[in-house]
């Protein structure tokens, strides 16, 4: 793991002592350092024992502010690929933001390779607090990012409800960490897992706990800085919000709900699993009356995020791998569909789905890879997509029929949107406003490829995954 924060720090000076003069050196410099810190990540998959839990455990000794003891470092199987998310993402945000970003380019690279380092942290930190001060923190990175490098006029405002919503939300956990501390005298992950707590105590940690991750989901009814900040957000940062940032939530969940409040987890999952439900419904209705390609996406997020929570809070070990699976696939599928969103705007400069028409004769490779992702975000059978949300309905079904009947109803409008949104792109005549359209270019074709074979590989082998996953579920109280 040394050599993972050794190559990310490193990078990171790099990019910083560089000059912002020369636009394609400094762009080249940044994507090596990316793509050595994508491969440091594969090394520490490659270190990892499939039958272990947390692995390649760190300990760094520290002065103790307010007495808290060694800060603790460590990987499992979900925050490894979490993990390997970020940094495949990172490099392919770099790929495509050269031409979009016209000024303060060297500022934007810091503001990834920062987010990077914050949001390793979120994966790597087993201390509360260290965990909330990552957490928040890469707040300020993603402000910058819309707020600066935004595509509108109310790139602004996006930028604030992101930053007010998503801290207010934050709020709750911070007040949950200082509460574990003065009822345990702790924040150490490890040490919280052996604690006992009263049912009492549970409640109100989880329910804090809940709060502060549902922003993040984000779950309705906090879902509303979602598709403001999506429409004005570069595109750097809307594959960074839909790929990472929105996993922060299920993962805080995973991390921090049943493992440490196990009886206060099945106390309030009635009220998580309606919360879910109404997600995936009213998203995927949401989704149906979009116009928007890039307002349409950010909703078709808050319906499958929807099944996340769901899936962990039925206290059963194929939701928790559908919950975990469903958030990785996620992060590839929506991710690839916003680059798609933006090879179109980047042409005609209209995100409005009308005004597009009979892309498989003109742009045929790009409706081909616009066919595959519409299909994977639907649950196509043989896309990852499918594996984490079959998982997730089964889990739906065992915990209660009706709960599973109503998840099917609103997952059936992920198809129709999906369909929905390629037929109308894809077949009819050409366009009566668009005179011209060029099929995608081989930088553009080899930066879209890659998430191609990610979905196929991980629909067709999703047991390398869901092993490593299962394995670091096991200490459950369910498991």
């Amino acid at each position: 793991m040394s050599l993972f924060w050794l190559t990310l720090l490193v990078g990171t000076i790099s990019v910083l002592g560089a000059s912002r003069e020369k636009k394609s050196l400094l762009k080249k410099r940044a994507l090596e350092w990316s793509l050595a810190i994508f491969f440091s990540a594969l090394v520490l998959w490659g270190g990892f024992d499939e039958e272990g839990h947390f692995q390649l455990i760190e300990i760094v000794e520290w002065g103790g502010f307010l007495a808290w003891g060694p800060l603790l470092f460590a990987l499992d199987g979900v925050s490894l690929f979490l993990l390997l998310l970020t940094t495949f993402l990172i490099p392919t945000c770099i790929l495509i933001s050269q031409k979009s970003i016209k000024f303060l380019f060297k500022e934007f690279l810091l503001c990834l390779f920062f987010l990077e380092i914050l949001l390793a942290g979120v994966f790597l930190v087993f201390d509360l607090f260290l965990f909330y001060i990552f957490f928040e923190g890469v707040l300020i990175p993603m402000f910058f990012l819309i707020g600066i490098w935004g595509s509108r006029e109310e790139k602004v405002r996006a930028s604030f409800y992101f930053f007010f919503f998503t801290f207010a939300g934050s709020v709750f956990f911070f007040f949950v960490i200082l509460f574990l501390y003065q009822v345990t005298g702790t924040t150490n992950y490890f040490l919280l897992l052996n604690t006992k707590m009263s049912l009492g105590v549970q409640k109100w940690a989880l329910a804090g706990v809940f709060l502060s991750f549902a922003v993040k989901l984000p779950l309705i009814p906090f879902h509303i800085w979602l598709p403001q900040a999506h429409v004005e957000a570069p595109v750097a940062g809307s594959v960074i919000l839909a790929g990472v940032l929105l996993k922060l939530g299920g993962y805080g969940l995973l991390r921090f709900s049943w493992p440490l409040f196990p009886e206060a987890s099945f106390y309030w999952s009635p009220v998580i699993v309606f919360f879910s439900v109404i997600a995936v419904v009213y998203g995927g209705l949401m989704t149906c009356r979009q116009i928007d390609f890039k307002r349409l996406v950010a909703y078709s997020s808050v319906a499958h995020m929807g099944l996340v929570p769901l899936g962990i809070f039925t206290h059963i070990m194929e939701g928790l791998v559908g919950a975990v699976f469903l958030m990785l696939a996620h992060g590839f599928v929506s991710s690839a569909l916003f680059i798609g969103v933006t090879f179109l705007y980047d042409r005609h400069h209209t995100r409005l789905i009308k005004y597009y028409r009979g892309l498989t004769l003109t742009m045929p490779f790009f409706a081909v890879s616009m066919l595959v992702l519409s299909l994977s975000n639907m649950g196509l059978p043989l896309s990852c997509n499918f594996v984490g949300e079959f998982f997730s309905l089964l889990a739906a079904f065992k915990y209660y029929y009706g709960v599973g009947a109503l998840v099917v109803f609103g997952v059936l409008f992920s198809a129709v949107y999906s369909l929905s949104l390629f037929n109308r792109i894809s077949f009819g005549g050409g366009s009566n406003y668009l005179l011209f359209n060029r099929d995608l270019n081989r930088q553009e074709g080899f930066t879209i490829f890659p998430f191609l074979i990610i979905i196929f590989l991980g629909g067709v082998v999703p047991f390398f995954v869901i092993n490593l996953v299962k394995n670091s579920l096991v200490f459950s109280p369910i498991g």
